[in-house]
C-alpha cells in the first residue's frame, strides 16, 4: 500500500475519533465508510481496524472521564445496557461472518453494510431535527435497558462502526438524556461492545488480514483523537455538540450514497 495512504488513514482515524469523542458516536461511523471509499482494503479488514480504533478512543475517554470525576454514565441504566451491548457485540460479529458467507464477492457485503448505515443515519438525522416535537421516556427497568443495549451492540458490531448515531437517538428517546450525558453513555456502550467483539474475533480465530503497522497507527490516531475530543467537549455547549452531530450525519449520508453507487456500478461490469 502506498505510503501516503498510511498518512490518510491516520488523519481519518484522528479527526473521526475527535469528532466521535465530542458527539458520542465513537468515530467508527466516519472511519468505516471513508476507508471503504478508498477501496484499498477488504470490508472485513476495514471493519476490524475501525473497531480497534474506536476501542482505543473509547478506552481513553472512559478512563479520562472517570479519573477527572466527569463521568456521566447513569449507574442504574448504564450497567444493564453494557451487559446487553456485550452480548450484542458478539452476536453482531457472528451475524457479519454468517452473512458474508453468502457473498462470493465480499464487496457486496460492504454494500449491505453501507445501505444499513445509510438508513440508520437518515433516520437519526430526521429524529435529531424533529426531537423537540417528540415525547421522550425515562426507562429504568434492567431488562428493558439490557434489551436496548443488545440491539445497539449488535448494530455497531455488524456494521463495523463501533457505535454510532443510533446510540444517541435511543438514549435521547428512551432515557431523556441531554446531549453530553447521551454522548458519554454512548461511549460506555461502545467501549463494552467493542471489547467483547474483539475477544470474540480472537477466540473464534476470525481475525482478518491486516497490517500491524496500520493497526498501531490507527489506534494511536484514535487515542489522540479521543484526547482532542475530550478537551473540545469541555469547552463547547450542548447546542454546539448537536450542530456538529447534524453536520456529521449529512457528511456520512453523502459518503454512504457514494459507496453504494460505486459498489453497484463496479459489480455491474
Amino acid at each position: 500500500m502506498a505510503g501516503y495512504l498510511y498518512v490518510l488513514f491516520w488523519l481519518v482515524s484522528f479527526f473521526a475519533s475527535a469528532a466521535g469523542a465530542v458527539c458520542g458516536i465513537g468515530g467508527g461511523i466516519i472511519i468505516k465508510p471513508v476507508l471503504d471509499a478508498f477501496g484499498v482494503l477488504s470490508v472485513s479488514s476495514i471493519s476490524f481496524l475501525s473497531g480497534c480504533t474506536v476501542l482505543g478512543m473509547s478506552c481513553y475517554s472512559m478512563i479520562k472521564n472517570k479519573v477527572s470525576g466527569e463521568l456521566l454514565v447513569d449507574p442504574v441504566t448504564g450497567p444493564p445496557m453494557a451487559v446487553g451491548a456485550a452480548f450484542g457485540g458478539v452476536l453482531g460479529k457472528w451475524l457479519f461472518q454468517f452473512i458474508s458467507g453468502f457473498f462470493a464477492d465480499q464487496d457486496l457485503i460492504g454494500a449491505v453494510q453501507a445501505s444499513c448505515l445509510l438508513a440508520v443515519t437518515v433516520a437519526t438525522l430526521i429524529y435529531t431535527i424533529k426531537k423537540g416535537q417528540i415525547h421522550t421516556h425515562r426507562l429504568r427497568r434492567p431488562l428493558a435497558c439490557m434489551s436496548i443495549g443488545l440491539v445497539l451492540g449488535l448494530l455497531s458490531s455488524f456494521l463495523g462502526i463501533g457505535g454510532g448515531p443510533v446510540n444517541l437517538v435511543v438514549l435521547f428517546y428512551f432515557f431523556s438524556m441531554n446531549t453530553k450525558a447521551a454522548a458519554q453513555n454512548s461511549l460506555y456502550i461502545i467501549w463494552i461492545s467493542q471489547i467483547t467483539s474483539l475477544i470474540s474475533i480472537i477466540a473464534t480465530k476470525t481475525v482478518p488480514e491486516y497490517s500491524v503497522f496500520m493497526l498501531v497507527l490507527m489506534v494511536a490516531g484514535g487515542i489522540l483523537g479521543g484526547m482532542a475530543g475530550h478537551g473540545i467537549s469541555k469547552k463547547i455547549s450542548s447546542r454546539a455538540v448537536e450542530e456538529l452531530f447534524i453536520a456529521l450525519m449529512i457528511l456520512i449520508i453523502g459518503i454512504n450514497i457514494y459507496n453504494i453507487f460505486s459498489i453497484c456500478v463496479f459489480a455491474s461490469f
